[in-house]
């Protein structure tokens, strides 16, 4: 879609509907010029009867606009008149765009974006009406013989005052980078396993290199994995017929001696648990194994549009986890990259065999943080459900900063804690480490697990299994937690 940032007076732009707030006390809220006199007037008495009362997300759509230049009105409530939390905000955003991508209008005029919203300003108010406008009209259509969306949107004008022109602008691009990686996350990630597959994976990768000269794009081969000794990651690959790949996006935005920020997401384009064979029901939401690594690409991509000011290091990991002849088997036990021996108890728990790899050899770019992200374990949907991320860490200031940028990109994680008591589920008989702890804290132990590769850094770890992808009649990806790191790089960049 097509977005601008406007100061005319609302009624005077050309589109097919305008979009207002309303109080439950009947105050209107525009971002420009005050309403003429007949337009409130006629809101007015719609509200009068009773249509609306201005509760949060509540919409009344107003179709016939007598004697003026708009062609519709939708009200869009906002609940009592008092700055709105971020979360509601964004709920009012939602119900309206929602509310207008169904009658196939094709441009809007936002008046939203002077909405008074607890600790935000209107940089990011406007960051999120692009943010949710643009979550809501993405239509997964890459397979389908017909094209056909159910939104029509292509033009999105929001209204701001003349004076407050230079932060508008700057939530409009920060906006539009975000949403551009959120977009290319999720449409990577509900991509069948029969198409994205690694190889495919690192095609798109080399392909953001070729876009943007910014990236450097190295894609490892299991030659190179074999040379550099990752013996655990590719114990998993070795079940499938798809070569394993392990892909590498540099962006040096900084100054040339500035430590980058690593970002390692798990990218299993198709997890069937291997020999410890996951059950059929719902086996296909497994293409979604991926969303880690689709989301660090996404990541990139941001952080380039924005050009932002600091080094950035992107690594993904990316292989099938197969039943096969060759696969591993329980009990098998694997020597990392590290030189760490591990016993292979259930090989449906390979995400982690493949990611403390790719940990050790992100001690190459001698790392100011680590952050990975991975749809990890199905113990932290059942702990935290599908609100917010699981976070494990171990350095106080990183997970705190990931906290508050949570926070301001509505994209919220909680911390697990990551305790020396439960290290000890982690014991073999037979190898330095297990990769499994056994039925309980398993979100815990898998973050523990990844501790052991992680300790010559400032590492944090996002289980983001709740969080990725929607099930359900909605299925699909989210694109989270691509709001996430975009502001907690935006954070470091101030």
């Amino acid at each position: 879609m097509d977005y601008s940032i406007e100061t005319a007076t609302i009624e005077t732009l050309p589109c097919d509907c305008i979009i207002i707030g309303l109080y439950q006390n009947q105050q209107l809220v525009t971002s420009g010029p005050v309403l003429s006199e007949s337009l409130q007037n006629l809101i007015a008495k719609v509200i009068s009867r009773g249509d609306t009362n201005g509760k949060v997300g509540e919409t009344v759509l107003i179709n016939i606009i007598p004697d003026g230049g708009v062609e519709r009105v939708l009200l869009v409530g906002l609940g009592e008149n008092k700055p709105l939390t971020p979360k509601n905000f964004r709920k009012a955003l939602s119900a309206a765009v929602n509310n207008l991508k169904k009658p196939y209008l094709k441009s809007i005029a936002c008046g939203l974006a002077a909405v008074a919203v607890e600790g935000c300003d209107l940089r990011w108010n406007v960051r999120q009406i692009v943010e949710v406008f643009n979550d809501a009209v993405y239509q997964f259509t890459a397979l389908k013989s017909e094209k056909e969306t159910e939104s029509k949107l292509q033009k999105i004008m929001i209204s701001v005052p003349e004076s407050n022109l230079a932060p508008a602008q700057q939530g409009l691009t920060q906006g539009l980078a975000i949403a551009e990686g959120v977009g290319f996350t999720k449409a990577l990630a509900d991509l069948p396993g029969n198409v994205c597959t690694p190889t495919y994976m690192a095609e798109q990768a080399v392909d953001l290199g070729k876009n943007y000269p910014e990236l450097h794009v190295k894609i490892l081969e299991e030659s190179d994995m074999k040379e550099l000794g990752m013996g655990s990651f590719l114990s998993v690959s070795r079940g499938s017929r798809q070569p394993a790949k392990l892909i590498a996006l540099e962006y040096h935005g900084g100054k040339k001696d500035s430590k980058p920020v690593v970002l390692v997401g798990k990218g299993l384009t198709f997890d069937a648990g291997g020999i410890s064979l996951k059950p059929g029901l719902g086996m296909d939401e497994m293409k979604y194994d991926m969303c880690g690594g689709a989301a660090v690409m996404g990541t990139l991509l941001a952080a380039v549009k924005m050009q932002l000011p600091l080094n950035i290091v992107g690594l993904v990991p990316s292989s099938e986890n197969m039943p096969d002849g060759d696969a591993n088997k329980p009990g098998d036990i694997v020597t990392s990259m590290s030189g760490t021996t591990i016993e292979v108890l259930n090989t449906d728990a390979e995400g982690r065999l493949i990611l403390c790899d790719t940990l050790t050899y992100a001690e190459r770019y001698k790392p100011d943080v680590v952050i990975d992200l991975a749809t990890l374990t199905g113990a932290c949907l059942v702990a935290l459900g599908r609100v917010p991320s699981g976070l494990l860490g171990n350095d106080d200031s990183l997970c705190n900063a990931l906290i508050k940028a949570g926070e301001t990109a509505c994209d919220s994680v909680w911390r697990l804690p990551l305790w020396e008591e439960y290290q000890e589920l982690l014991k073999s008989n037979f190898a330095d480490l297990a990769n499994i702890g056994g039925k309980d804290a398993g979100t815990i132990t898998a973050a523990c697990f990844l501790s052991h590769f992680a300790k010559n850094f400032r590492w944090a770890h996002l289980d983001i299994a709740g969080t990725a992808w929607r099930s359900g009649q909605n299925k699909g990806a989210t694109g989270r937690p691509v709001p996430l790191l975009s502001q907690y790089l935006i954070d470091r960049a101030l």
